[in-house]
């Protein structure tokens, strides 16, 4: 199905006069914000979702209204990976497969710490969390399946460090380590797609865009202001006009369109945002309101280095059988 969206097409605007019963979708983060909002417009459009959480009362309060009949929650928690691994288990157990993975839970600009498995937060919590998961049920993707990796423009603050994954000797600061968590976002969907793409699994990455979610919870009162004018400042220069924020439907909708409707030849092993393929741009400046991807979170070579190193990391190795 080929449409046209904007920046500020909606959820319910992608999947218009589109049926999806019969089908199902695994979406992480489903607590508040985007993940609640790609749950939300999955079901009305009859499919069925398996969301997870770390809290799942508050999963159950913030999905209230959503048909239960369509909508089951797992718990996990992504900075533990034992939660993983038992997540993973259980949903191999039940051996249901899916047409797509949401992968939308993470943090943001964190202060310095580490998850239960002694990784810094935010690397651990946005990429091998994750990475655990995905690999653990890749056998449930059917042909035709997609996995999309909720990552961020975020990403064009810091390449991933395969050398320092953890800031053992590199100084800390919140945005170089949600970077480097979101390049590696962006560098493990396209080793899946490249892994897993001649069994007809497809997998991208997505920036949902600028929005006011629990994800800023970290940042200093007056931080999220500071930086939106910033922004603006850097289009007035440019002759553009004001940035403004995403609606939670609005910053949902690239995910929803890359794990729906999209096709999968064009999107399998890129990076999207604002419902298009975005295009790959070089470095030097580049406004966080422009669309495109850096190089280094599109290429091969390192993502197949930072997948061993995850793997490394994690204590397991994944392979095609």
């Amino acid at each position: 199905m080929s449409r046209s969206f904007t920046a500020y097409s909606t959820t319910d605007e992608v999947l218009a006069g589109v049926s999806l019963a019969g089908k199902r979708y695994l979406v992480t983060g489903v607590s508040a914000g985007l993940g609640v909002e790609t749950a939300r417009v999955l079901v009305a459009h009859g499919a069925q979702v398996v969301g997870t959480a770390r809290d799942l009362e508050k999963a159950r309060r913030a999905l209230a209204g959503i048909d239960p009949a369509l909508m089951t929650l797992e718990a996990l928690d992504l900075a533990d990976l034992a939660s993983v691994r038992e997540c993973a288990d259980r949903l191999m157990a039940k051996g249901v497969s899916f047409d797509a993975i949401i992968a939308n839970a993470g943090v943001m600009a964190t202060p310095f710490g580490h998850t239960k498995d002694g990784f810094e937060t935010q690397f651990g919590t946005n990429h091998l969390g994750h990475f655990v998961l995905v690999n653990r049920i890749i056998k449930l993707m059917k042909p035709g399946s997609r996995v999309i990796m909720v990552s961020s423009a975020g990403h064009r603050f810091a390449d991933v460090d395969l050398e320092d994954p953890n800031f053992e000797q590199t100084e800390y600061t919140p945005f170089a380590a949600y970077g480097r968590s979101k390049t590696a976002n962006i560098l493990f969907a396209i080793a899946l797609d490249d892994r897993y793409s001649g069994r007809g699994i497809r997998a991208a990455a997505v920036h949902p865009g600028g929005i006011a979610t629990e994800l800023v919870r970290h940042l200093p009162e007056g931080a999220l202001d500071a930086m939106l004018a910033d922004i603006s400042r850097q289009e007035a220069e440019e002759g553009r006009p004001p940035y403004r924020l995403k609606t939670i439907p609005q910053g949902a909708a690239t995910a929803v369109w890359a794990a729906t409707i999209a096709d999968p030849a064009e999107i399998g092993g890129r990076y999207g945002e604002n419902c298009a393929v975005s295009p790959v741009v070089s470095e030097g400046p580049l406004s966080i309101a422009c669309p495109g991807v850096r190089p280094y979170a599109v290429n091969l070579d390192r993502a197949a280095k930072l997948w061993a190193l995850s793997e490394k990391m994690v204590g397991e190795k994944y392979g095609l059988s």
